[in-house]
């Protein structure tokens, strides 16, 4: 199949096809003039891309899921941590999309009175200070 025709069944785009080949995540097996030719295994390779992007692999990571020759090679191990990873994220934002929902009807007169949304900030907080270090307690003689 040619460029054009890839773009077409796989609804990526002529340039992203080129981007694509460029960082190895596919191949084309020849020109027809000026125009790149691919096998038409490259609607899978494009499918498990689509797959691997979605969840939030990097491009290199993506990469490592193809033996040389294109196949798929999962990495059974990076995919479960990948896996654990996003349903920490949907835990996360289930416990924001509460707060919001929370703080949205929440009948007290202000939000600022209002206990449950101000533990719900605490949290918020805590979170924020983890995720940058600046959670941890020093210890004396520590500098800052």
């Amino acid at each position: 199949m040619d460029i054009a025709e890839v773009a077409k069944r796989s609804g990526v785009p002529a340039s992203t096809l080129r981007f694509y080949e460029e960082k190895g995540l596919i191949a084309s097996v020849g020109r027809d003039g000026l125009r790149r030719r691919f096998a038409p295994g490259v609607l899978d390779q494009l499918a498990l891309v689509a797959l691997a992007r979605s969840a939030g692999f990097s491009l290199d990571e993506i990469r490592s899921m193809f033996s040389p020759e294109g196949r798929p090679s999962l990495d059974r191990q990076m995919l479960a941590a990948k896996a654990d990873e996003i349903e920490r994220t949907i835990r996360r934002l289930q416990a924001v999309s509460k707060s919001l929902r929370h703080a949205a009807v929440c009948p007290a007169a202000s939000h600022s009175e209002c206990p449950t949304f101000q533990r719900l900030l605490r949290a918020a907080a805590a979170r924020t200070r983890e995720a940058t270090g600046r959670g941890r307690k020093r210890r004396v003689g520590q500098p800052a």
